[in-house]
């Protein structure tokens, strides 16, 4: 009976502690609760779903153009960049915007899959890194990224030819390069192709993850003019420091060398469809 008494007692003591604890806590406690139990969609793939919607969107006023003013799209022609201001202007200093993000470090929600190259994110392991793993992984990783490369150059000197035979005029090629403007995000929020050739689990360790704006407007390559060379010159720029880091400092693009590609410290959460798959494991 005295037993009893003690464990209500010690009931009694344990619920009125979580009371006085949460009264004491208030807010800071109701916000542990709250992380706690939304860990499923993160801010950063959040951010990036409104980024999909607003490239969407991009698309389908450049299509609503193309139907109603297609004399816009001049500006992608030639020098007439400098001619008239047009609606293509916006869309090239929004591309050129994006292709800038990705020569500076950043932490304004931007994914580590693109952030790895820099210094300043990488987060070496504790034990001492196995270079002879490391070297092959570059090299399989970047056996596997050159065939994803050859089958967009391919596919680039089908676009480029089916426009140089009149087949499709300038403005479809603009519309081209903003529809891949759009399944660039698709692939990291939804589904990707390539991961089929990659074989890389997510996009944090994706190898070809800053490859995106080359593939993006190297099919508009064929219109030679300032609107297209300025792209695909700066996107070439952004692929070739890639490249050179990806050779001179390896250990940022392994996980088994970068803590901060790994599935227990990731916090963009951004491609979840194949996290929660691992992570279950």
């Amino acid at each position: 009976m005295a037993r009893s008494n003690v464990t209500e007692q010690s009931e009694v003591f344990d619920h009125e502690w979580r009371i006085f604890g949460t009264f004491v806590s208030g807010q800071k406690y109701r916000n542990t609760r709250y992380r706690m139990q939304n860990t499923g969609t993160s801010k950063t793939r959040k951010i990036y779903f409104l980024r999909l919607c607003g490239r969407v969107l991009v698309l389908l006023v450049a299509i609503l153009v193309y139907i109603f003013d297609r004399e816009q799209f001049s500006a992608a022609e030639g020098l007439n960049f400098f001619k008239k201001f047009s609606l293509l202007h916006i869309l090239w200093g929004l591309w050129i915007y994006d292709m800038v993000l990705q020569l500076i470090p950043v932490k304004a929600h931007i994914s580590i899959g693109s952030q790895k190259v820099f210094e300043s994110l990488f987060r070496p392991i504790k034990e001492r890194i196995n270079y002879k793993n490391l070297k092959q992984y570059i090299k399989d990783t970047t056996a596997s990224a050159y065939k994803v490369m050859i089958m967009w150059i391919i596919l680039t000197a089908v676009v480029s030819g089916l426009f140089l035979v009149g087949v499709i005029d300038t403005g479809i090629m603009v519309l081209l390069s903003t529809f891949f403007y759009v399944c660039d995000l698709i692939c990291v929020l939804i589904w990707c192709p390539f991961r089929l050739i990659m074989k890389n689990k997510c996009c944090t360790t994706c190898r070809i993850f800053n490859w995106d704006h080359l593939m993006m407007f190297l099919p508009i390559v064929s219109l030679h003019s300032f609107y297209s060379w300025s792209l695909v010159i700066f996107a070439f720029i952004i692929w070739l420091i890639w490249e050179v880091c990806v050779f001179t400092y390896p250990e940022r693009f392994w996980e088994n060398s970068n803590m901060a590609l790994r599935c227990s410290e990731c916090t963009d959460k951004l491609c979840t469809q194949y996290c929660r798959k691992l992570r279950g494991k």
